[in-house]
């Protein structure tokens, strides 16, 4: 949730932000209702005053005096005048109140200008990307991808062959994970359909036990970076979405029950709430956790190339990073983040790059966000398997989490940032399509071997 302070003093800022996300909100709709709420709370404290010093005044009489019963029916006419604007003051608050929360967070200044994710910002990138085989025979650059990323240079048939494979073979070690023979075997879909639906897969044998081995790295080097490990609920209620801002923003992307719990779409739900209505110590500052959790997510809409195979489920595994963090320091804190996701990348061997997003492609209630992006050889594409993002205040105030100041001694409003460190099945995907090898093994990358057990993956 915005400030209100902010609101009332600097409206055209807000204004502006709400532009550079390209959302379409009636600001003018919101500022009217908060000064009807605001002119109602200042009427009600008056009425409630006005009550008061006549109470006082009656106490001073004497009981059964003509003085005495006048002002009995005077505050018998205050008490219902002060009952029906409270009761105005009470429906005009929750209509405040939805307003604000109708607001999205602003963006920081850094965030580039942009309405696609074509105009996201590449600001770093790691390794080799090659495009697939048949492309560099062909000596073709690859078309640009989903994100409307600049073409990848093709390597050249002499490249490929100096890496010790080519013909039929590299063409057999470079293919769509869904395409390698045997996957089925390890990542069964058509049986996830019949128990459940399309989206929730088997993963079975070395898939469930490679799946398993990303997990425990993850865990692992998290702690090593400082990260505590927490194992949240799976489930939710709607005020912990609300104060992560997936209510009222994203209703239609997770799955509900009766009562009502919401199933976590992201570990960043139940561990931001950790500390709602909280006051911390700022000499914890900064807090740093780190879980694992299924996510469940409906991803309504959802169709094509970019959803074949393991490229987006409606349940996945994920590690998340968050931080609780002194205001002061948050945007050193992002860039940490995000160095922290991308170690996991390194260790892993995996090419990737990092996207600044723009105001557009940034999200309801983020400031800042980068995109982690890997590396797909057989796919010719990227594929997200982070955001690392920056909240400011936006998901504190709304949860109320704070810390007291040893300066002002007054309670101050934390930041929050999240991240994911990192998410399995895309990561997993990568690993299939980059390390397959011609005899259809996958050679997997020295960090994971103590974590999986062998060298390699079978799809035998």
């Amino acid at each position: 949730m915005l400030d209100p302070k902010l609101l009332r003093e600097s409206p055209e800022l807000v204004r502006a932000g709400i532009a550079k996300k390209h959302l379409d909100i009636d600001l003018d709709a919101v500022l009217s209702l908060d000064a009807a709420w605001r002119s109602l709370v200042s009427e009600v404290e008056s009425l409630r005053a006005a009550q008061k010093t006549a109470n006082t005044a009656m106490a001073a009489l004497p009981k059964g005096s003509p003085e005495f019963l006048a002002k009995v029916q005077e505050m018998k006419a205050a008490s219902a005048t002060v009952k029906e604007k409270e009761a105005q003051l009470k429906e005009t608050e929750e209509h405040w109140r939805e307003a604000m929360l109708s607001l999205p967070n602003l963006p920081h200044p850094s965030v580039p200008e942009g309405r696609t994710p074509e105009e996201n910002q590449t600001v770093a990138e790691w390794g080799a990307a090659t495009v697939s085989f048949r492309e560099a025979l062909a000596g073709a650059s690859s078309e640009p991808d989903a994100t409307g990323a600049a073409a990848v240079t093709a390597a050249t048939a002499a490249d490929a062959a100096a890496a010790g494979v080519g013909g039929e073979a590299q063409q057999n070690a470079l293919r769509p994970h869904w395409e390698i023979p045997g996957f089925e075997r390890l990542f069964d879909f058509s049986r996830g359909a019949k128990v459940t639906g399309a989206g929730f897969p088997f993963f079975i044998g070395q898939g469930a036990r490679l799946a398993r081995a990303l997990i425990n790295f993850f865990l692992s080097e998290n702690a090593k970076a400082g990260y505590l490990e927490v194992s949240p609920p799976i489930f939710v209620n709607a005020a912990s979405a609300t104060a992560t801002g997936q209510l009222p923003d994203k209703e239609g992307q997770m799955y509900e029950t009766r009562e009502p719990l919401y199933a976590v779409p992201t570990a960043e739900v139940p561990l931001t709430n950790f500390y709602r209505d909280e006051i911390v110590d700022e000499s914890a500052l900064p807090i740093r956790r780190c879980a694992y959790t299924p996510c469940f997510r409906r991803e309504a809409g959802s169709y094509g190339k970019d959803v074949r195979g393991l490229n987006r489920l409606h349940q996945f595994d994920k590690v998340e990073l968050l931080k609780w963090v002194h205001p002061k320091h948050s945007y050193a804190e992002l860039e940490g983040l995000r160095a922290d996701a991308e170690a996991l990348l390194r260790k892993l061997e995996l090419p990737y790059r990092v996207l600044l997003m723009c105001g557009g492609d940034l999200g309801f209630a983020q400031a800042k966000k980068y995109d982690l992006e890997v590396w797909a050889a057989g796919q010719a594409r990227w594929l997200e398997v982070s955001s690392c993002s920056n909240f400011e205040a936006f998901q504190a105030r709304r949860a109320q989490i704070r810390y007291r100041s040893a300066e002002t001694g007054r309670p101050e409003v934390v930041h929050t940032l999240n991240g994911s460190g990192l998410a399995v099945p895309r990561v997993l995907a990568a690993l299939l399509e980059n390390n397959l090898q011609a005899d259809g093994r996958v050679k997997l990358p020295a960090a994971l071997v103590p974590h999986f057990g062998d060298e390699y993956l079978s799809f035998a």
